[in-house]
């Protein structure tokens, strides 16, 4: 593949929309360009101007919405950002929905559903699909239309399955970005996202852009202060003055999106094995918590040998003001966790070695905790890494957008395997 400084040539247009154009790149086969316009609309193009500066405003912004939904285990068209104002993407067939995931009852919903006060809060938020239809002014569709549409897009039939699979996606990328947004006191009152057919791999992935004409985005959860497209929506006569102002809420947007892939938490788990035997369980501890994104540590101590020492280890890892979690690998009697819980206010989690001879009796040592002690205790080496992650997602958004996208694609597996399943039956 071309390396982003390198400019690969363009071959025919594919398509034009209001805002962006899609180009083949013959020298990447299964790739497109998507190629962002300096022209704003509302209303499907009953009002169009062009706002200088706009393409790469919100080029940029998609970037990197895409690479923090990527990172953290979304699957997606974007490939990488070729320009300021284009970005290269696997090659698509779009499926003509827009998947409309709504936090806050606002804008056409309220039309649509007489006596809902605006500010509703929905809780799970409310799913909507609209059929991409101009001329109808995207009419709004049920899921049963959609299944009985019989669409098909590069080869894959869009049935229930498929259905199923961008209605989850759609709440797990929203809730991601809702917490992101939060990060910056920014509330995600709602957004709207497309998907395709990856014509090269025949999966669902999420395509199109998400750029700030995709939601609605109101500081401190305040409507008049809005930074999205909207204020153009608003706009009773656009003047010069009236585009720079709606040119500034972009600009606002593009630099604190940049901000979202940024921690604002830190953390790390700290595993405490009784012996060098144990390394392999706590490796699988280690490579787990990594794929958090946690950092995590290994060191090797013995609460029945070395106490004096094990708690030296302990306020080694309080005593620098960082969140941690400790884990306690240790087989036959346990007293490693508890020790380590009867003197530290920190999270700890026993994950005990399990052995074929004295296996079940070992546990009882992890298990019967003496009064006044909380430690947990999670057998597998992924399950305490995750156990320990989810600890860190409560303050960390990029924590929890990988534990929020590693239960998507649990869920999706299970249900392309029994898609799979049924087919194989019949």
């Amino acid at each position: 593949m071309a390396s982003e400084t390198e400019l690969p040539p363009l071959g025919q247009k594919l398509s034009e929309g209001k805002t962006k154009q899609i180009y083949e790149l013959p020298d990447l086969p299964g790739h497109v360009l998507v190629q962002s316009k300096d022209q704003i609309t509302a209303g499907n193009a009953a009002r169009k101007d062009q706002l200088q500066g706009k393409a790469a405003l919100a080029n940029g912004t998609t970037c990197c919405v895409f690479r923090l939904l990527q990172e953290a285990g979304v699957r997606t068209a974007f490939v990488r950002q070729h320009s300021d104002t284009a970005f290269v993407a696997a090659r698509c067939e779009m499926v003509p929905i827009e998947w409309v995931c709504r936090r806050v009852a606002t804008g056409s919903f309220l039309k649509r559903n007489p006596g809902v006060s605006e500010g509703y809060r929905f809780a799970p938020p409310k799913l909507e699909l609209f059929f991409k239809d101009d001329a109808n002014n995207d009419p709004q569709w049920s899921e049963e239309q959609l299944q009985e549409a019989r669409f098909c897009f590069a080869g894959l039939g869009v049935g229930r399955c498929e259905i199923d699979i961008m209605s989850r996606t759609t709440v797990a990328i929203f809730e991601i970005l809702e917490r992101a947004w939060d990060t910056q006191g920014c509330t995600l009152v709602d957004m709207k996202v497309e998907f395709g057919v990856n014509v090269t791999t025949k999966e669902i992935v999420l395509a199109d852009v998400i750029d700030n004409d995709s939601w609605r985005l109101w500081p401190s959860g305040d409507r008049s202060q809005q930074k999205d497209k909207q204020v153009y929506r608003d706009l009773k006569e656009v003047t010069p003055e009236a585009m720079q102002m709606v040119k500034r809420n972009f600009e606002w947007v593009s630099e604190r999106v940049k901000l979202l892939p940024e921690s604002r938490a830190g953390g790390r788990v700290v595993v405490l094995m009784g012996s060098t035997s144990d390394m392999a369980h706590c490796t699988k501890i280690r490579k787990a918590c990594e794929g958090y994104g946690v950092p995590c540590l290994l060191r090797v101590t013995s609460a029945h040998k070395g106490p004096d020492e094990t708690l030296r280890i302990k306020a080694e890892y309080e005593g620098d003001g960082v969140p941690t979690v400790f884990v306690a690998v240790a087989g036959r009697s346990n007293g490693l966790g508890p020790v380590m819980s009867g003197n530290t206010a920190y999270p700890v989690i026993n994950c005990p070695p399990v052995s074929p001879d004295w296996g079940a009796q070992d546990i009882w040592s992890s298990l019967r905790m003496p009064s006044g002690l909380g430690c947990s205790t999670v057998l597998s080496p992924d399950g305490a890494a995750q156990f320990a992650a989810q600890i860190f997602g409560l303050t960390d958004h990029l924590v929890w957008a990988k534990l929020r996208a590693s239960m998507l694609n649990t869920w999706v597996s299970l249900k392309l395997a029994d898609k799979k399943l049924q087919e194989c039956s019949l």
